[in-house]
């Protein structure tokens, strides 16, 4: 009854039934059991102490109780396994996370011993918790998912909660889209339940992700609410964090702004520190000043900035790295304002040495991919800081080696060798079937609502499995600016850069390096946008000539209006050469062949200049793999055509074009062609895929290849399409086979008709298999007819 009440209403009345149980054992004779009792009765003070925040009680209690039941470890087996594992919670609160840990591995120890699947499974959901708490994301999902599958057969009513404590494991990876999908997902379960101080809890952390995605007025509602539950209960410790979310939305969204901020909210913050320190919040309260710090720098108060930041201790080792990188991105702008550019830039260099910690840590490319939003803002004002500074041929370098610093981290590690998990494989096996039964009944007309609901569930959970099933391995050091010029031979690197509402291209030619102001940053966006519509537009074979006619009018006016923000004014720095393009943002789906000045001349694209030099070596010509897909017309006879050009490829079509076929097949192969219906999936860009005989192929699946094909032409809508996270990262089908250790991909990056990609790709091939480069011979293929073949040569060229 105390729990009950404790949770679902208010914990003053919860501890007063507490009191009156307490007083009940003294009606028995002094003996074991009344001593049990008395233990029992102060556990659950001690658990109810813990839930509304009161932890140094808590802990006292429990290590008053658990050498009670210790007397009889055998026999008190369940009582001493739960409150290890509550006393584990509670000296994670206090931030002691090897005690923690202690008290974890004996309550699996008992649980196992035992058989209390229940407190094992908990108890491995609370293994999670202490993975976090020290930063290591990887194992705090693989424990949570092992909690998760006790919880599925034992108690299903603790998945909600498994799920919140998921998606704060998200967060602090950088992951705010997926964080949000888990806690909408857990939500309304806790609210069912009426698990006040849970649900509390998760409006907090969903705040915390809607502060990411910048929905700020979600994130204040979210914050307020949660902020009155936790009065409603007692907890003077969560209300007050939940009162920082709400300020830390509006100091946020007050940084993005260009207003100066009011002169109240770094009052209003530095007051909210107080109350945090007070009760022994430290990295909570170091948050908020450190957003008084940015929001009293931006006023002009550099010297209050200064006093403030002063104050804010060095992290801890449990210090989450979004704190830490906070701080850094203070100091460094502390310096800008007192005009030491050379401190802010090594404030950015220590930063970004504290992230790649972490990030070798991670998992799969998702969590990889993520952390690099802690250092977006640090890296903006690095590379503004060099760009101001940049003269000639030195400060150019500086700013290449800098722009090297923050971008596609991902691409730079090594794949490990593939983890068998035997679950993962089970539902990408079931999403495949799904799939498949799903495209069966979309041709016969009938509803795929339920096969679509069921899908999504089964995709959730197998990129819950991938995010530790899938590690990178050891990372790649950046390349010098030296390195990549003596790359580049005879090309022409670009890399481009947007800072404020201009775009600079960095431009390095025979070991000279250049930067050059370009148009302005948002209409190349809008324009780049727009020509990509007029694409998509233009794919279908079979159009009327008089929308053809207009709308490759309206392309080709958006490309010559591209070109000139983009292209002419590097016409004297890229001559005639060919072209290593590395972009950024919206601009991965720019249609570069389609620009006047550049039809015909070989370009690749690749993400950052470290990934280009990585790819860019002598590749194998033999094997070649021809796949034809189902469903597209003529798609057999072209890929049984290019028999003709690689007499002894192999050739996987037909029937034969299962998943498992064409992933055999791929593995070790120096070129493969696949020609078959793909889709981009941009919530979750590792399941975007290629649809085979059996289901679609997933990118997710390419990545685990022990030899991933050197050369891959994708002749499918799409597939060369990124989805860019936060940092500039971009990740898709195109991105995954590069990121797995493919050299060079040829994809659209749009719609295309299957009549123009046939032709596209038989020209291509004929290229190919003279030797010329896979950048030379696209350039030709798509010259015919660059708005209807927008293919894009990715990685080398």
């Amino acid at each position: 009854m105390a729990m009950a009440e404790a949770e679902v209403g208010s914990a003053t009345t919860g501890l007063g039934h507490l009191d009156d149980a307490a007083a009940l054992p003294g009606l028995l004779p002094e003996n074991a059991e009344s001593r049990m009792l008395s233990a029992v009765i102060g556990a659950q003070r001690a658990l109810v102490f813990s839930r509304i925040g009161r932890f140094t009680e808590a802990l006292q209690l429990f290590d008053e109780i658990i050498p009670v039941l210790e007397s009889d470890a055998e026999e008190n087996a369940l009582p001493l396994s739960r409150n290890l594992m509550n006393r584990a919670l509670v000296h994670m609160n206090l931030n002691t996370p090897d005690a923690a840990l202690s008290d974890l591995r004996r309550c699996i120890d008992l649980a196992e011993r035992h058989g209390l699947t229940r407190i094992e499974g908990k108890a491995r959901h609370n293994f999670g918790d202490q993975s976090q708490l020290v930063g290591d994301i990887p194992a705090a999902l693989h424990y949570y998912e092992q909690a998760a599958r006790s919880y599925e057969a034992e108690s299903p009513g603790w998945l909600p909660r498994l799920r919140l404590d998921q998606g704060r494991a998200l967060l602090t990876a950088g992951l705010a889209e997926e964080a949000a999908r888990q806690l909408d997902e857990a939500l309304p379960e806790l609210r069912r339940n009426r698990a006040i101080q849970d649900v509390a809890e998760a409006e907090v952390a969903r705040a915390a992700a809607a502060i990411l995605e910048r929905d700020f007025p979600l994130a204040r509602r979210l914050a307020t609410g949660a902020h009155r539950r936790f009065l409603r209960r007692g907890n003077e410790r969560w209300a007050e964090v939940a009162a920082l979310a709400k300020l830390r939305a509006t100091a946020t969204e007050a940084l993005d702004s260009e207003r100066r901020p009011p002169a109240r909210l770094p009052v209003q913050l530095a007051e909210q520190a107080a109350r945090l320190a007070e009760l022994g919040l430290r990295d909570e309260a170091s948050v908020a000043r450190l957003l008084a710090v940015r929001l009293n720098l931006r006023r002009g108060a550099v010297e209050a900035a200064g006093e403030m930041l002063a104050r804010i201790p060095n992290p801890r080792q449990t210090t989450p790295i979004d704190h830490v990188m906070l701080l850094r991105l203070c100091r460094a702008e502390l310096a800008v304002a007192q005009g030491n550019s050379r401190a802010a830039l090594a404030q950015a260099r220590a930063g970004f040495v504290e992230l790649s910690r972490v990030r070798d840590r991670m998992g799969g490319l998702d969590l990889v991919c993520g952390t690099a939003v802690h250092g977006q803002e640090l890296g903006s004002l690095a590379t503004g800081l060099v760009l101001g500074r940049a003269r000639g041929n030195a400060g150019a370098r500086r700013v290449f080696a800098w722009q090297e610093r923050t971008r596609a981290q991902v691409y730079r590690y090594e794949p490990l060798p593939e983890i068998a998990d035997p679950v993962l494989a089970r539902l990408i096996t079931e999403m495949r079937h799904v799939q498949r039964i799903a495209q069966q009944n979309r041709l016969e007309g009938k509803s795929v609502s339920t096969l679509e609901q069921r899908y999504r569930r089964l995709q959730r959970e197998a990129g819950r499995l991938g995010w530790y099933t899938s590690p990178w391995g050891r990372p790649r050091p950046v390349a010098t600016p030296d390195e990549v010029a003596a790359a580049l031979g005879d090309r022409v690197l670009v890399s481009l850069t947007g800072y404020g509402d201009r775009l600079s291209a960095l431009v390095v030619r025979d070991g000279r390096f250049r930067l050059v102001p370009l148009g302005p940053l948002e209409e190349t966006v809008e324009i780049t946008r727009q020509l990509h519509a007029d694409l998509n537009v233009l794919a279908p074979d079979q159009l009327p000539a008089p929308l053809v006619a207009a709308v490759t009018q309206s392309a080709e006016k958006r490309a010559r209006l591209l070109d000139r923000l983009l292209v002419e004014p590097l016409a004297d720095a890229i001559g005639d050469r060919e072209l290593v393009v590395v972009p950024f943002g919206p601009l991965y789906a720019l249609p570069w062949a389609a620009l006047p000045s550049l039809r015909g001349r070989p370009l690749s694209v690749a993400p950052s200049a470290t990934a280009w030099r990585s790819a860019a070596t002598q590749v194998e010509t033999e094997p070649v793999v021809l796949v034809g897909g189902p469903g597209v017309p003529g798609a057999i006879g072209e890929v049984r055509e290019l028999r003709s050009v690689y007499p002894q490829a192999r050739l996987v079509d037909g029937e034969g074009a299962t998943s498992a076929t064409v992933l055999a097949a791929l593995d070790g192969s120096a070129l493969a062609h696949l020609v078959a219906h793909g889709a981009h999936e941009p919530a979750n860009a590792l399941f975007s895929r290629l649809d085979l005989v059996d289901g679609p192929l997933f990118a997710h699946e390419t990545t685990r290849l022990r030899r991933p094909p050197e050369r891959v032409v994708l002749a499918a809508c799409e597939l060369a399409m990124s989805h860019i996270r936060p940092g500039e990262e971009a990740l898709g089908f195109a991105g995954a086979l590069l990121a797995g250790g493919s050299r060079t991909i040829v994809g659209a990056i749009a719609r295309v008709g299957d009549q123009a990609a046939a032709q596209a790709m038989t020209d291509l091939h004929r290229l190919l298999a003279k030797g010329i480069s896979p950048a030379l011979a696209l350039a030709e293929a798509i010259a015919a007819d660059p708005l209807r073949r927008p293919f894009l040569c990715l990685g080398a060229g």
